[in-house]
């Protein structure tokens, strides 16, 4: 093998396949997508990490997918397949697999570049598919006559079906006595999951695609000597990378879930232990209102953990009087909830607690997270005999890491190499950013007031806007206050509120021309609105961070509280900012008003240079008429016949 010689094949071929070969199948031309494609492949060649921020419309999926196929292609060391790609969210993940991948390879099957199209499959954890010898278990058990004829029907089609995610119908309940175990002891000659395994392991998938947790977990079970989830492998795409800390900082510590307790109380009952399930219903009962909450600013973790006293004493009741009678499922859920709290009732410990969203339920979990988890991640995640591209569209500010690198571990990285590659999209003809002259004031003493004041603004856009509003707030309780009132202003549009886990919403909300949707939480950064549904975005307040303990822990390593606003809080407001306003416009068409109504964004003000750098460079105003005139300029006269 020529080093150099398939190094420079390498480079070469990621040329063609985005000058020539993608445009000769309809795709544009970006020579910000080249760029950072022949970054990529540098990373992969040089067994570096990249971090690669990469703004809305690059291209960067296919970027990395070319890279990564021509790395393979031609190796300039020891390439090991498969490559792993990590992604948070299951709709990238379905998307890379028969979208990205299937297009890709028509294409450099047509000039001749692939013989056969690329392969690929999609990891998940165990919880997600089938054991044979338990679905037989439960189907023995189950009575037709009393039983839900979809949910019946859904637990049937599992005999033809391994990955339970794709099964409509299917109830929690269900799900959970079917899943394969932890501990897979199946005694079935021909079991469907570990048949599935091994086909992973025969190396014919060039790609395999997985979640954060996923990709962590087979960091952690590597670094404890343990098996491993996946096959050897030299490289690792992280998409959506601006996630990976938080996902790491969960899987390196202990969280306890509401879901967990339920699903003990459930177990507890269907094993018959009736007088045990209700003595963990009652003492569990005060925590699992609270957990069912949005996880609210004002809610210290403090408040949870003292929840936890009731149950930190009905548990180990119940581990002496039936510990030992359980079954294996029982007799682990048991512990696993009874461990986790002990752990946050123990004055004996150094861990960090804290609450953070259950993206499951909407509501919260309990955390617990080591001092040093950085160092952590550090040790386990960054091997040196893997390449590793991370990218995202929120992993810088400006061309500034730091932030990213200081909670992902890579502060002091000798192998790390960074880009930042601008979107294309014409934000300064495209946009118009919104400043209020005089902007609501938040005032602690009255907030009825600041409210008031906030809606009356709130009201003059959206009727400028005709609706197709979206506002992100960064409170449920601020939330609320302005729902309640702009009711009361009785406005032509339809007024939608993102709740917890409502997806539905969004759905009603992208087909309801002209619909308000006020929201918080995930939809800073988790739903993509391309088209006219978003063409008013309102931020009412710059969303900083709210203090927990682990902002309280790093804040001691620092010099003044002066300091640690501008090197972590400011920082994180920023990212935060990019991903909200990445909800306005998602393609090169889009045209989007952005309001931001916090008076501390102003010109003048503490914060104004800081939401100039988050943001792109577009046209500002003071004025609503203004903002009515560039609407009138960008949008279609249909559009405005909404209300009317």
């Amino acid at each position: 093998m020529n080093t150099n010689d398939n190094r420079l094949k390498a480079h070469k071929l990621i040329d063609h396949i985005f000058q020539d070969f993608l445009p000769a199948h309809g795709m544009a031309q970006r020579p910000e997508q080249i760029q950072l494609s022949h970054r990529m492949l540098d990373a992969m060649q040089d067994g570096r990490i990249a971090l690669c921020d990469a703004g809305t419309g690059i291209g960067k999926t296919y970027a990395y997918l070319a890279a990564a196929t021509v790395a393979s292609a031609f190796p300039t060391g020891q390439i090991a397949r498969p490559i792993i790609i990590s992604t948070s969210s299951i709709a990238l993940q379905n998307a890379v697999l028969t979208e990205y991948l299937p297009l890709l390879s028509c294409v450099l099957m047509a000039d001749g570049i692939l013989t056969k199209p690329l392969k690929a499959v999609i990891r998940k954890g165990k919880s997600h598919y089938v054991c044979d010898e338990r679905l037989d278990r439960r189907l023995r058990q189950v009575y037709p006559a009393k039983k839900n004829p979809e949910a019946l029907a859904a637990l049937r089609t599992l005999k033809e079906t391994l990955d339970m995610d794709g099964v409509s119908h299917l109830s929690g309940y269900d799900r959970e006595r079917v899943c394969v175990p932890q501990v897979c002891d199946c005694k079935q000659r021909d079991c469907r999951y570990q048949r599935f395994l091994k086909t992973c392991d025969k190396g014919q998938f060039l790609f395999q695609i997985c979640n954060h947790n996923l990709l962590v977990a087979d960091a952690i079970h590597r670094s404890e000597g343990k098996r491993p989830i996946f096959p050897e492998h030299s490289i690792i795409i992280v998409d959506e990378a601006h996630k990976l800390p938080e996902t790491a900082q969960q899987m390196l510590g202990v969280t306890l879930a509401a879901e967990e307790i339920r699903n003990l109380i459930l177990q507890l009952k269907e094993e018959r232990y009736l007088l045990a399930a209700e003595m963990l219903e009652d003492s569990t009962g005060p925590l699992l209102r609270k957990l069912a909450q949005p996880g609210e600013e004002a809610e210290p973790v403090d408040t949870c953990l003292r929840l936890l006293t009731a149950p930190s004493r009905t548990l180990p009741i119940i581990q002496r009087q039936i510990g030992s009678l359980l079954s294996p499922l029982g007799s682990r859920q048991l512990n696993t909830v009874l461990d986790a709290v002990k752990l946050f009732t123990s004055s004996q410990t150094d861990m960090i607690f804290y609450t953070a969203e259950d993206v499951s339920t909407g509501g919260a979990m309990l955390c617990a997270a080591a001092g040093d988890i950085t160092q952590r991640i550090k040790k386990i995640l960054w091997q040196p005999d893997q390449a590793f591209v991370l990218t995202s569209g929120t992993m810088a500010v400006g061309s500034d890491f730091r932030r990213f690198k200081m909670q992902a571990g890579l502060e002091k990285g000798h192998r790390v190499m960074e880009s930042v590659s601008p979107s294309p999209f014409d934000y300064r003809n495209n946009c118009l950013l919104y400043l209020p002259q005089i902007p609501p004031r938040q005032r602690v003493e009255d907030t009825d007031v600041y409210f008031n004041e906030l809606t009356a603004e709130l009201v003059g856009l959206i009727k400028a806007a005709t609706g197709h509003a979206l506002v992100l707030f960064t409170s449920y309780a601020a939330m609320s206050a302005v729902k309640d009132r702009l009711w009361e202003e009785s406005l032509p549009f339809p007024l939608l509120t993102l709740g917890r886990n409502a997806p539905h919403i969004i759905e009603q909300f992208r087909h309801t021309p002209g619909a308000v949707l006020l929201a918080t939480g995930a939809a800073w950064k988790g739903f993509d609105f391309p088209g006219d549904c978003v063409s008013l975005l309102i931020i009412p307040r710059l969303p900083f961070a709210y203090p927990d303990a682990r902002k309280e822990r790093e804040l001691e390593k620092y010099s003044s509280l002066r300091a640690f606003i501008r090197e972590v809080a400011v920082p994180e407001m920023q990212i935060k900012l990019r991903q909200g306003f990445g909800r306005a416009i998602r393609t090169e068409s889009d045209t989007c008003v952005i309001a931001i109504l916090d008076e501390r964004a102003c010109r003048g003000r503490r914060y104004a240079q800081a939401v100039s750098e988050a943001l792109p460079e577009m046209r500002r105003t003071g004025s609503l008429r203004e903002v009515t005139r560039f609407l009138r300029e960008k949008k279609p006269e249909s559009y405005f016949e909404v209300g009317r």
